[in-house]
């Protein structure tokens, strides 16, 4: 499922130390997402001097979009493993009842799991077109690589600047089994979809040129996540649990649809459901996968009637791996009074928030469609204004 669309250059611009490269590329254009990522960050026109610099700039540039976009891809919370049906034996009349009338939250794991022999499964639809990467918009051609400025002039007067469209679809089935009325078990398999195309523009004195451009497109198997949840402590109004996942690297690695290495989460959960009103946090830590992470969330919903949940959601992720993107000035070897710009990658250890609203409807039976909407609380690392999600959950 892969389409890989022209990859072209305008070779009279190409500087004598980049010709090599492009003629390369040009003859066979790259064969997957993260090197039309690499192809397009790398390729300059802009005489600078120094190209082992650029070369060293431009790998680091290269790979903080492409880690922005795994972080995006691979590591993001799923769909809760927590089923919207939780039951428990009433020992004074021997039948099973529901112990909350929540249906729960989207992310945020609940500390109850749903019974012994209980089981649920589901499915869910995302959509995210990505707009900017840090503080940088990534659709307007102001995400500068290179540029030359002269010391006395206010702007540079020779720069190119690179312009993306990213857009990640995702279909994630998820399911979980209570073992016992303490112990659950589930797993979540993401189906992904990514599209990327950009151009690359030099302007020297206000002259527009084209420099390269590409696409491509691709789509398969995620990290498959296996979880387990286990309640430590339950009474009248609340429960404390422990849970664990591990992501599997079955995405493709090099189109972007996986870390490439193995991911472990563990997570410590507390609870306060009583009746209408729920209460959820988690915290814990990711080690391995696409980077290691401290992540804490906070949930509330609340049944505004016995078959709708409304329900919303803080997230945050301190990713160890992650870093913005910054121009770094230095003086050009062979002109005096120019200094020449770089786009390179700052310090790693970036912290990600989003919030989370939406509603959970109780359409027949055990069936459960829910709807909601998260927004990036911060820019940092790769980031959408708005991304919808659609879900479906059945129990039984």
């Amino acid at each position: 499922m892969r389409r890989i669309c022209s990859c072209w250059i305008a070779a009279g611009l190409m500087c004598a130390a980049a010709a090599p490269v492009a003629a390369q590329e040009s003859a066979g254009a790259p064969q997957t997402v993260a090197g039309i990522v690499d192809f397009l960050v790398t390729n300059q026109a802009v005489q600078t001097g120094d190209f082992e610099r650029d070369r060293a700039a431009a790998a680091a540039a290269s790979d903080a979009i492409s880690r922005a976009l795994l972080v995006n891809l691979t590591s993001v919370p799923l769909a809760s493993s927590s089923s919207g049906f939780l039951y428990r034996l009433n020992p004074q009349l021997g039948t099973m009842e529901r112990t909350t009338q929540s249906f729960g939250s989207f992310f945020v794991e609940r500390a109850l799991t749903a019974g012994e022999g209980r089981a649920s499964f589901g499915v869910s639809l995302f959509t995210s077109g990505f707009d900017q990467l840090g503080d940088v918009k990534l659709r307007d051609g102001s995400l500068v690589t290179v540029a030359n400025q002269f010391l006395d002039e206010a702007a540079p007067f020779d720069t190119e600047g690179l312009t993306l469209r990213v857009r990640s679809s995702s279909i994630t089935l998820f399911g979980s089994y209570g073992v016992t009325d303490d112990f659950e078990i589930g797993a979540a398999l993401p189906l992904i979809r990514l599209t990327l195309d950009g151009e690359r523009l030099n302007v020297y004195r206000g002259e527009p040129f084209l420099q390269a451009s590409g696409e491509a497109s691709t789509g398969g198997i995620g990290d498959v996540a296996l979880r387990a949840k286990y309640t430590l402590a339950s009474g009248d109004i609340g429960a404390v649990a422990v849970s664990g996942e591990v992501r599997l690297p079955t995405g493709d690695e090099e189109n972007l649809l996986g870390a490439g290495d193995l991911g472990v989460r563990v997570l410590g959960i507390g609870s306060l459901e009583r009746g209408r009103f729920t209460l959820h946090g988690n915290g814990g830590f990711v080690l391995g996968g696409v980077s290691d992470e401290l992540n804490f969330a906070g949930a509330a919903a609340f049944a505004v009637q016995p078959r709708v949940t409304v329900s919303g959601e803080l997230l945050f992720r301190r990713v160890s791996d992650l870093a913005d993107l910054q121009l770094v000035a230095a003086p050009h070897p062979t002109i005096t009074g120019v200094n020449t710009f770089r786009l390179t990658a700052g310090e790693p250890g970036t912290t990600l928030a989003n919030v989370v609203a939406g509603f959970k409807w109780n359409v027949e039976g055990t069936l459960v469609i829910g709807g909601h909407v998260a927004f990036p609380l911060v820019r940092h690392g790769l980031t959408a204004p708005i991304t919808p999600t659609v879900a479906i959950e059945y129990s039984f």
